[in-house]
Formats: C-alpha cells, sequence, structure tokens
C-alpha cells in the first residue's frame, strides 16, 4: 500500500470510528462520565461487600423438595435432636473413664456444651444427663433410674454402680466408648440462635468450642474429638482467610503471565484492574440482593476473576493488533469493542445461562452458587467489556507489546504452526477419529464414575484434617452412626396407642433389628 492509499485507508477508518454502532457512540463519546459512574458503583458496592459475612445453613444443604426431607420438614418438632448436631468426645489416655478425675471432667464439659448458645439444651444427652438412664427386669418388674447414681460422690463404690448403670443402659458404642476409654457428648443444635433469633452463627459457635472445650479442657492425659455440621462449616470458614491470601497470590501470578503475555505492564495492570473490579461489583450486588457467601461458593470470586481475565486479554490483544495497524489510542479502543461487544457478550450470555441452569437443583446451596456466579458473569459485561476498552482508549498499549506482534507474525511459534497443520484435509480426518475414539473411552469409562462422598469425614476438608482425625476416632471407637433412619407412624387421632397399632410397630420393630447394618 502506498503513502497516499495508506493515509486514504486511515481516513476512510476514522470516519466509520465517527459513525460506528449506537452503544459505541454512546459509551466512547461520554467516556469521562462513565468513568465517573463506574467509579461511584466500585464505591458503593465495595462498600457493600465488606459488609458480606460468610454464612452457612443445615437447611440449605439438604434437598428439601425431596419426599423424605419434606417429611422431616413436617415433623421436625417430633424430631428433636436429630439432624444438625454436634458430638464431643471426651477420651482419656490413662486407663479407663471410670476414675473419679475423668468424671468429674466430662461433667464440667457437658456443663459447658449445656450453655452454649445455639444449643437445644432439652436434647442433650451424655451419662451426665437425666434423660439418658438405665433399666432392668427383675422378679418384680421393671426398675431402672439415671446412668449418674442418685448419690453419686466419686468414691470406688459410685463408680462401681456406674459401671454397672452403663452397661445396663444400652449405651455402650453410643454414649460410651466400646473400649470405655472415652464418653461423648451428643448436643443439638438450633437452626435460629435463641438469644438473638438470628440464624444460628456457625463460625462463632465453631470458634465457642474450640475455646471453652478444647482449648481449656484438653490436655496431655485428656482429648477432646468434635464432629457435626457446625463444625465442618467452621473450620471451613476459618480456612476461608486463607482465601483472601490465595487470591493474592491469584492476582500476582495473573499480573506476571499477562505480562510475559503482552510486554505491556499498563495494560496487564487495568486487565487486572477491570476483573477485580467485577468481583467487587458480583460480592457487593449478591450482599444488595440479601445473599450470603457460604463456604462452598467461596470460589465463584475466582471463577469470576478467571472469566474477566479471559476476555480482558482478547481486548488487550486486538488493541494491540489494531495499534500495529496505525491507529491511534482511542480508535484502536474502539474497534477493539467494536469487534469484540457481540462475540463477548454471546459467550457471557451462554456463561450465564449455563450457571442458571443449576437453578434446577432443590438444594438451596446449590441455587445460591447458580445466582452467585450468574451475577458475576453478568457484570463482567460491564467491566471488562465497557470499563477496560475505555481505559485502554486513554492508554494505550506499549511499543513493546507492538513489536511483540510484529516479531510474532514474522516468526510464527512452531507450537502454532504444528496446530495449523492440523487444519489439512487428512490430519482434520485423522483428529476427528481420534476425537471420537477418545469419545468411546470417555463413555464406557464413565459408566464406572462413582458419585457422592467416597471417603469417611469432610470431603471438603483435607484427610489429616483435625476434624477428620476427630471423625475416624469417633467413627472406630463407637457402634453408633451419624446416619438414622426415622419412621414416623402416623394414626387417626388419640389412635397412637390401639394395640394394632402397637402391634405392627413391634414387628417392623424387630425386622428392623435382624436387618443388616442396623444398630441394636
Amino acid at each position: 500500500m502506498t503513502h497516499n492509499n495508506k493515509s486514504l485507508h486511515n481516513h476512510l477508518q476514522t470516519s466509520n470510528d465517527d459513525r460506528g454502532p449506537l452503544l459505541e457512540r454512546l459509551f466512547f463519546g461520554s467516556r469521562p462520565l462513565f468513568l465517573l459512574l463506574f467509579l461511584a458503583v466500585t464505591l458503593v458496592l465495595g462498600y457493600q461487600a465488606s459488609r458480606l459475612k460468610p454464612e452457612a445453613s443445615f437447611e440449605k444443604m439438604i434437598p428439601s423438595q425431596h419426599p423424605y426431607i419434606a417429611n422431616y420438614l413436617s415433623h421436625r418438632d417430633d424430631l428433636a435432636g436429630l439432624g444438625n448436631a454436634v458430638r464431643i468426645a471426651v477420651e482419656t489416655t490413662e486407663g479407663d473413664i471410670f476414675t473419679r478425675d475423668f468424671q468429674q471432667l466430662l461433667k464440667q464439659v457437658n456443663d459447658e456444651v449445656f450453655l452454649l448458645s445455639g444449643v437445644n439444651r432439652s436434647e442433650v444427652k451424655s451419662i451426665w444427663t437425666p434423660n439418658v438412664r438405665w433399666t432392668e427386669v427383675t422378679e418384680e418388674g421393671f426398675i431402672g433410674g439415671p446412668v449418674i447414681p442418685d448419690d453419686y460422690d466419686g468414691s470406688s463404690r459410685s463408680l462401681e454402680d456406674l459401671r454397672a448403670n452403663v452397661m445396663r443402659s444400652g449405651e455402650v458404642g453410643t454414649l460410651v466408648a466400646n473400649n470405655f476409654q472415652s464418653a461423648l457428648i451428643y448436643a443439638p443444635l438450633f437452626d435460629l440462635d435463641p438469644e438473638t433469633g438470628e440464624p444460628l452463627d456457625y463460625q462463632r459457635f465453631s470458634e465457642r468450642l474450640e475455646k471453652l472445650v478444647r482449648d481449656r479442657y484438653q490436655s496431655e492425659t485428656v482429648r477432646i474429638h468434635i464432629t457435626g455440621f457446625a463444625k465442618i462449616v467452621g473450620d471451613l470458614i476459618d480456612g476461608a482467610t486463607q482465601v483472601v491470601l490465595f487470591f493474592a497470590v491469584a492476582l500476582l501470578i495473573t499480573l506476571v503471565m499477562l505480562y510475559l503475555y503482552s510486554r505491556c505492564l499498563r495494560s496487564s495492570l487495568i486487565t487486572l484492574l477491570c476483573s477485580v473490579t467485577a468481583v467487587i461489583w458480583q460480592l457487593g450486588l449478591l450482599k444488595s440482593l440479601g445473599f450470603g457467601l457460604d463456604p462452598y461458593s467461596m470460589l465463584v470470586p475466582f471463577l469470576v476473576f478467571a472469566i474477566g481475565v479471559s476476555h480482558g486479554v482478547q481486548i488487550i490483544n486486538t488493541i494491540a493488533q489494531e495499534s500495529l495497524q496505525g491507529a491511534d489510542r482511542l480508535q484502536a479502543a474502539r474497534r477493539a469493542f467494536r469487534a469484540l461487544y457481540v462475540p463477548g457478550l454471546t459467550a457471557l450470555v451462554s456463561d450465564g445461562i449455563g450457571f442458571a441452569t443449576l437453578l434446577v437443583i432443590q438444594i438451596e446451596v446449590i441455587q445460591d452458587l447458580a445466582i452467585a456466579a450468574s451475577v458475576g458473569v453478568a457484570v463482567i459485561i460491564l467491566s471488562n467489556l465497557v470499563l477496560l476498552p475505555i481505559l485502554m482508549s486513554y492508554s494505550g498499549v506499549s511499543p513493546a507489546s507492538t513489536r511483540r506482534l510484529v516479531l510474532q507474525n514474522a516468526r510464527p511459534h512452531p507450537v502454532w504452526k504444528g496446530l495449523a497443520r492440523l487444519t489439512g484435509t487428512r490430519p482434520a480426518l485423522l483428529t476427528v477419529v481420534a476425537a471420537a475414539l477418545l469419545l468411546g473411552l470417555g463413555l464406557h469409562l464413565g459408566q464406572n464414575l462413582k458419585i457422592g462422598d467416597l471417603d469417611t469425614g469432610a470431603p471438603e476438608l483435607r484427610p489429616d484434617s483435625r476434624y477428620n482425625l476427630d471423625n475416624a476416632f469417633i467413627g472406630g471407637n463407637y457402634s453408633a452412626s451419624t446416619d438414622i433412619f426415622v419412621t414416623l407412624v402416623r394414626t387417626a387421632p388419640e389412635q397412637c396407642m390401639d394395640y394394632r397399632t402397637l402391634a405392627a410397630i413391634d414387628r417392623f420393630q424387630w425386622h428392623m433389628q435382624n436387618v443388616p447394618g442396623c444398630s441394636r
């Protein structure tokens, strides 16, 4: 192209830039106004994001529409003590539990747990609670009483009576370990904190368990083991503080990778800034809409950030290509917006629809995750497809970035040259055949894919985490499982004592006691 032809080409391109699509003229014709608007939105939503707190709910974790769960929720008052609970096992490393000192400590732990806010005190169970009793059939009929003798004083006689009562209570394997080296406190929880009326703060509850129980009573001769949904969530939220550190590391790594790719520090920083802005908007909007951030959706901000960087790189690369053709900063940014806005919008809308399909899963925590991801993808449309080109229209790309493109066009990378050869007729056919074979192999191996938790404990935590070690201890020393199958028998009013009803229940109970896997 001659100099005159090139000047004419640039003049025609400038004329087209001045006309441009409506959205392009709107955004780039009022750049300062939109930058102030984006800044104001960022400040407001940033304040909202700072007020966002990690939260969790037991009911959000279960499929509330499932018939079994619906039955549980409709009879919740009749099933008090089942479901959301913590188990605290107090273990002695010296001898067994039938010592004066251990029983005194177990009583103190029991009282501490009993007084924790959020605990359903009427359903707390341990050998030190009056609702745990022993019964025995004698010639004179049934006799029984609380496991802890009324006249317990820690003497040898009282401890022997305690041992006998434990053996007669049927709680060995449930509240007392099979090896008699630990005893368990079972503490059901309310969904709402009775003191505040707000949803139970699992992080605070977990911290109080650690401070008031484990830290206070654990020693060289006594070990405390705690399991339950509240403890899992508490540990996950505690670990969430490390997520901030991981996010900072991710920012640094991404900045380095962007610079190595673009050779332009300012465009790398702007891409990073716009992607972080998308995360701030997402978190702020979630708070404004009344949502929280539960431990299972904490990775969504990482996802939003990654999608934002992906779209930002495409825009930066297109601006660099336009600059290489002689366009100035504003022209290059407008042309990049014009070329990528519709494809980028289509891709982001498709992503949002894909995440929104998770709403069909009737588990609230999954639905909240779907909403969080969809909101995050939506804000990228403004932060990375609009804000990024506007900022780049002021900064432009560095000369080093355009020189990189010149060298790249002159000497294509061997990897890309090799991949380009796959577009030939014969290589393309072989590629399709290989893909079909891999598809068949994947479908065959996928038939053996296991769904669900394959290991004991909490899969969200490391196998050697304190929670999973505690869970392994309780599972290895107690026979009773946390999985409880409850059968409710509904009768006509005043008919629960009818002989036919009682006889049917008795037969069913006898049958279930003889089913393998059921604890008697």
